[in-house]
């Protein structure tokens, strides 16, 4: 396919402003770590650096920066973290307590891995789990950096995950923010959709509907699963939502992000979803200058 976005476009108010937005390339971000810092302190640091910057406005912790904060001292002592602007909203949806056990089966390199980590106050259990080896050492490397202590970080396949390390108990809470197609990447990635194909949207989506399974399998009942994907395609997203009600006690939560943001959709290649997917959450570029997103909250009933 020429243009895989343009089969979007009937989901998309404002088609060519959506289309424009894709093409410029993404703001770079940097979210604080407030186990090592506060925002205040960060924000000087800032200051004082060659770098300009200014606060997204929805986060009082993320700022748009110029420049390249790798380069910084903030950033080479674990103060700041690169993190794509709208990849911050799974954490703060998960919304974990110190204390608690928290799974995240996909965690490599670790953005959002160390978020959840700060929101727990590096207190509790936190399973960072992920299958590529090469990817786990990028999240250790990054863990570290940020002074991250109760990470126990994992190799596995996901959908195979074992209990049995962690004395068979269940989490509290999930966040599945699963291997998808990436076409949420592409002001980052231009090259993102080089190799675009239904054949791999649907192959992944295989993958993702066992990912997220097997984490709604080891959350407790009550406890909350973030699924997440930086990709547009209904097959990725709503579709996994509604295969996860149907085979699962779960249903689909509410959720106020401070970002603008679109329903999800409940028919999409003449298949119609459960209508709680539409309490999911799209990001598009232009709504808000960011990368392409979806997400949703589900709780565990049994």
């Amino acid at each position: 396919m020429d243009d895989p976005l343009a089969r979007y476009e009937p989901l998309i108010d404002d088609y060519e402003t959506f289309r424009a937005a894709c093409d410029r390339p993404l703001p770079q971000v940097v979210r604080v770590n407030t186990l090592k810092t506060s925002v205040d302190r960060a924000e000087r640091a800032l200051a004082d650096s060659p770098l300009g910057y200014e606060s997204v406005g929805w986060h009082d912790g993320l700022f748009a920066v110029d420049g390249k904060p790798g380069n910084t001292w903030p950033y080479v002592h674990g103060w700041l973290y690169g993190q794509e602007e709208v990849s911050a909203l799974p954490g703060l949806i998960c919304d974990p307590a110190p204390g608690e056990r928290v799974f995240d089966p996909c965690a490599a390199p670790g953005s959002k891995t160390t978020h959840l980590a700060a929101l727990m106050d590096d207190e509790g259990l936190l399973v960072a789990n992920d299958s590529s080896l090469g990817r786990l050492s990028a999240l250790r490397s990054n863990a570290e950096q940020c002074g991250l202590t109760n990470v126990a970080v994992t190799k596995s396949d996901a959908r195979n995950f074992s209990l049995k390390p962690f004395d068979g108990t269940l989490f509290d809470r999930s966040v599945v923010d699963v291997p998808c197609s990436c076409e949420g990447t592409v002001r980052k990635n231009p090259d993102a959709l080089d190799e675009w194909s239904l054949d791999h949207v649907e192959g992944v989506a295989g993958v993702q509907r066992g990912i997220l399974g097997r984490a709604i399998e080891v959350t407790q009942a009550g406890g909350t699963v973030v699924y997440s994907t930086c990709t547009f395609a209904p097959e990725e997203n709503e579709a996994v939502l509604d295969y996860a009600l149907e085979e699962y006690d779960v249903s689909v939560r509410n959720i106020e992000v401070p970002l603008e943001t679109r329903s999800g959709v409940t028919e999409w290649g003449g298949d119609t979803y459960d209508p709680a997917v539409a309490r999911a959450r799209r990001v598009y570029p232009h709504l808000n200058d960011t990368g392409g997103f979806f997400c949703a909250k589900l709780e565990v009933r049994a």
